[in-house]
């Protein structure tokens, strides 16, 4: 059989790049991705991925051309990249149940979020914030795919050990934050998030990152003048997988 070529789309990162190393590939801003056939079909259905909950990874994986390291990418440029699979997949038209009732998203119209690009400094993840109550400066970065199963690792690791306990909330604040008071150890971050983090400035810290962090804005008004967020999960792609 003769060789058939797929037809392939360059999709531009929220992030623009910024924050890899010069050296990453990802640092381009862009990422090239195939469109979807029964392969991905396969995978999404996959029941093994399904359990263990990488299949939007491995669904990634295998329609990527770039040569990336999918460990790398922060969760905003991989949201862009799970849109843009489902468009190119299945089209712009994304139908969900809300209140009982079925709305139809144009996923086309989904724009990439404004960052403030003057507090990046070229190929380093890491940005600056004051806690509000306390005023003390700390540093933060966004968590790339890596430290994000490394985080999972040790949140299940814990829960075995004190069954009753929910570590979710402070043991991602100890991987997000990089520095306090310019201190870079990583027991005193640890410390300093278990004794001293005010439930408030946890709160001020986490909602500046979440209005800031490079990402699509998945949030839509629907036809009842409803804002909602846009859950991407296994249904995103095929709501009967």
């Amino acid at each position: 059989m003769a060789e058939f070529k797929f037809p392939t789309e360059e999709i531009e990162l929220p992030s623009k790049g910024l924050i890899y190393p010069k050296d990453n590939p990802l640092s381009s801003g862009k990422v090239e991705i195939k469109y979807m056939t029964a392969k991905e079909e396969d995978i999404l259905t996959n029941s093994s991925f399904i359990k263990k909950g990488n299949v939007l990874d491995k669904l990634l994986e295998s329609v990527i051309i770039s040569k990336i390291n999918m460990d790398d990418l922060i969760v905003g440029d991989k949201n862009a990249l799970l849109i843009a699979t489902r468009i190119l997949g299945y089209g712009s038209q994304y139908e969900v149940e809300i209140n009982g009732e079925k709305e139809t998203i144009d996923l086309s119209q989904l724009e990439n979020k404004e960052f403030d690009e003057s507090q990046i400094t070229q190929g380093l993840n890491e940005f600056q914030f004051t806690l509000p109550h306390t005023q003390t400066p700390i540093t933060y970065k966004i968590l790339t795919g890596k430290d994000e199963k490394k985080l999972e690792k040790e949140i299940e690791g814990i829960k075995r050990i004190k069954k009753d306990s929910n570590p979710s909330l402070s043991t991602r604040l100890k991987y997000i934050i990089t520095s306090v008071n310019g201190d870079t150890e990583r027991k005193d971050i640890n410390e300093f998030v278990d004794g001293y983090l005010l439930a408030k400035d946890s709160k001020a810290l986490r909602d500046h990152i979440k209005e800031t962090q490079p990402d699509v804005d998945l949030n839509v008004i629907i036809d009842s003048g409803q804002e909602v967020r846009i859950p991407i999960g296994l249904g995103f792609f095929w709501p009967d997988a």
